[in-house]
């Protein structure tokens, strides 16, 4: 088939819906599918705040980026993009005639997706990635009012689309609850469990001297922002060090909370315990999930978390908040649950599993076998069956309609 995708959010910002995007567009390809994946342009800047070379990214010989003018937009990695629609981007598509139209945005390259379905008669596939109601602190003044009117904007966004997809039930019952009247799925986000697996003892021993990680380390990562509610484990941290005096929470990404967490350690008497390990690439940071003890997250904004599932697949156990898309992932067996923003059941918690090393193992061993389910391969299988059952309904209709003019 011949795909097209459209998003705000891509590489080299740092993110799971870009991580998701990436993963889904390479195997596409490599399934024998042509993949053209309209996307913002970056700046040289945007890739070194990445740590990554000044290049575009290599998806493999069927799929094509195609970056379009776009303007930086305040936000916390300090690499976010905004494509600015102008309506006549369908035209570039015409020729290569694509079967599918699938946009990951309702912003600018979500608009210019519906304007090229609508002229080329193609069907289009919106997936929401965002829980845009949680935020609303980026609104203070008005962040009852965002908050609300935020969703129901998202949510008539996809109501013009063919069918609409969600990484996690919690999105798409919002949606639904919202008013969204198209067809509905929960289709999640892939992570590559080849690369995230769980480590053997001695492997971890060697990666945790390595990465200078104690006998009783806590990992968060991904963006380093204020909905990510980091400095929640900061304080949680402050009770667990009590007891534990060598453990370590490390975080791995970057973001404009960076400096307010290093205030909040020091202030709190331990910033030696808090280890900021910057952006990592997918092998460092499978590396630095396998030198771990439990991973934690304590974000409400999340929809999914492939962060979250990359740790399970790696064989850990987590403490996450008890908020939307998260208890759909983190069950009994595999982690436990705090209430959010709640630092001391975060603290009691984290204590569990620092100090059983059974329950953390067995915890962890659950994690591994349920993060199975969002493999690469199972995610892309979805994705096939959904573009053609989309595709045959299309051609359906079109005929019909000229059955009917006949």
């Amino acid at each position: 088939m011949r795909i097209a995708f459209f998003t705000d959010s891509f590489y080299p910002e740092l993110g799971g819906i870009q991580d998701s995007i990436l993963l889904t567009a390479r195997a596409l390809g490599e399934r024998g599918h042509t993949v053209v994946l309209y996307a913002p342009s970056a700046s040289p800047r945007d890739f070194r705040l990445a740590g990554l070379p000044v290049k575009e990214v290599d998806l493999g010989e069927r799929v094509q980026v195609r970056r379009l003018f776009s303007v930086p937009v305040p936000r916390s990695t300090g690499q976010s993009r905004l494509l600015l629609p102008n309506g006549r981007r369908w035209r570039g598509l015409a020729s290569w005639e694509p079967d599918v139209l699938h946009t990951h945005t309702f912003l600018g390259a979500g608009w210019e997706a519906l304007t090229a379905a609508r002229h080329l008669r193609v069907p289009l596939v919106g997936t929401n990635h965002w829980a845009i109601g949680e935020f609303s602190m980026y609104a203070p003044c008005a962040a009852r009012q965002f908050a609300r009117y935020s969703v129901k904007a998202a949510t008539g966004y996809y109501n013009r689309c063919t069918l609409v997809t969600g990484p996690s039930r919690s999105v798409v019952d919002e949606m639904l609850a919202s008013g969204l009247g198209r067809p509905a799925h929960v289709v999640s986000n892939p992570i590559d469990t080849e690369l995230f697996r769980p480590g053997e003892p001695d492997e971890r021993q060697a990666l945790k001297r390595h990465l200078g990680f104690s006998d009783s380390t806590i990992l968060y990562a991904g963006r380093l922002a204020v909905e990510k509610n980091i400095d929640v484990l900061v304080r949680a941290l402050a009770t667990v060090v009590r007891e534990l005096p060598d453990a370590l929470l490390a975080l791995a990404g970057h973001g404009t909370a960076r400096p307010r967490l290093e205030r909040l350690a020091a202030e709190c008497g331990f910033g030696h315990r808090l280890k900021f390990l910057g952006t990592l690439d997918k092998p460092a940071l499978a590396r630095a999930y396998r030198a771990e003890d439990v991973f934690a997250i304590a974000s409400t904004s999340e929809t999914q978390s492939m962060v979250l599932l990359q740790a399970m697949s790696s064989g850990l156990p987590a403490v996450g908040a008890r908020w939307r898309a998260l208890p759909e992932y983190i069950a009994d067996d595999a982690g436990l649950l705090a209430e959010p923003g709640d630092a001391g059941q975060f603290a009691a918690h984290l204590l569990s599993l620092l100090r059983e090393p059974s329950m953390r193992a067995r915890m962890g061993e659950r994690a591994a076998a349920r993060a199975r389910r969002f493999g690469l391969t199972e995610t892309v299988d979805a994705w096939e069956r959904i573009y053609a059952a989309v595709h045959a309904a299309r051609a359906i209709e079109q005929h019909n309609e000229q059955g009917a003019f006949g």
